[in-house]
């Protein structure tokens, strides 16, 4: 085989080849088969092998729209090394338009997964297996979750330096240093010496535009750095902001949230973010930051209880 052939589930992918195949996953109780949908592109010339991942919660759709206008600008004449992209792993939640699994599983805690546990498990399994084990970098796409909202941000372990080195290439607003999560793809993936970015932007079962913009230019920036695709027409960004914590300002009372600032805004310890009033515009409660921070993600439901976490800050 030529040096730069790849070989995913018996499909062989030569140089220079786009090709769009699917993983068998499993049957629903109509027998109809559901498959995990996977498109590679081929470089000519070997080089890193970058998987792109998306929807692995069902409801987080921005990612497949990120994915599908990078497919549609490479030419696999022009790359160096391979691109694997799954723009919707959790194929069940995505058709149900839910977060989670037919059975209420996360995926996103259920990796490495194994052959013969749940159906959460089997898919985390087949994905570990198929793409995973195939690629040297990962970028894994995200939104925040229903009712909330995300400022366009990379998450990883920025005390790695080829991860630190993707994340600066990439040029979110913001970049967050973070731990990996048990069960996570990305805690998974690093315990085999992988480096992924984790990018959170906008809102579940919506499309940002703004969201969609940054995570095209975010991905086709790192294939630059990677020296993967050159793209004439892309500036780097400047002012890169990092963040080594977050901390979400909660609702010390119920009621109706009126929301005062926007994601992206600088605040400082003690300001005013907001109120909180009950249904007839009475009694007003402050909210206040409790940091020094940038406004990093916010709740879209005004409807709070008292505890719930409505403003996600990142300390710097």
């Amino acid at each position: 085989m030529p040096d730069n052939t790849i070989e995913i589930a018996k499909e062989i992918i030569a140089p220079g080849l786009l090709r769009r195949f699917e993983l068998p996953v499993s049957r629903l109780a109509t027998q109809t088969l559901v498959s995990l949908p996977v498109t590679v592109v081929n470089g000519i010339e070997p080089g890193p092998k970058l998987w792109l991942s998306a929807a692995i919660h069902g409801d987080e759709i921005n990612g497949v729209e990120i994915i599908a206008r990078i497919l549609g600008q490479i030419d696999p004449k022009k790359l160096r090394g391979t691109i694997i992209a799954v723009s919707i792993v959790n194929v069940f939640g995505f058709i149900e338009q839910s977060r989670y699994l037919p059975d209420r599983r996360d995926l996103n805690r259920s990796f490495p997964g194994s052959e013969n546990g749940s159906l959460a498990s089997q898919l985390a399994n087949l994905f570990m297996r198929e793409i995973v084990d195939r690629s040297t970098h990962g970028i894994d796409l995200h939104t925040a979750a229903v009712h909330r909202t995300n400022l366009p941000q990379i998450r990883g372990n920025l005390e790695d330096q080829t991860t630190y080195s993707c994340a600066k290439a990439f040029g979110a607003p913001i970049t967050i240093h973070s731990k990996t999560i048990p069960g996570s793809l990305r805690h998974a993936a690093t315990k085999k010496g992988i480096p992924v970015l984790l990018y959170e932007a906008g809102e579940a079962l919506r499309f940002d535009p703004f969201a969609i913009d940054c995570g095209v230019k975010g991905i086709l920036r790192v294939m630059d750095c990677l020296n993967m695709y050159h793209y004439d027409q892309l500036s780097n960004e400047k002012n890169l902001i990092e963040s080594r914590s977050n901390k979400w300002v909660r609702a010390s009372c119920g009621g109706i949230f009126h929301l005062e600032i926007n994601l992206g805004d600088k605040v400082t310890r003690k300001q005013e973010l907001g109120f909180i009033t009950n249904a007839f515009g009475e009694k007003r409660v402050a909210v206040r930051a409790s940091v020094n921070g940038i406004v990093i993600s916010h709740i879209q439901n005004p409807l709070v209880n008292q505890g719930d976490a409505i403003i996600n800050l990142a300390i710097i």
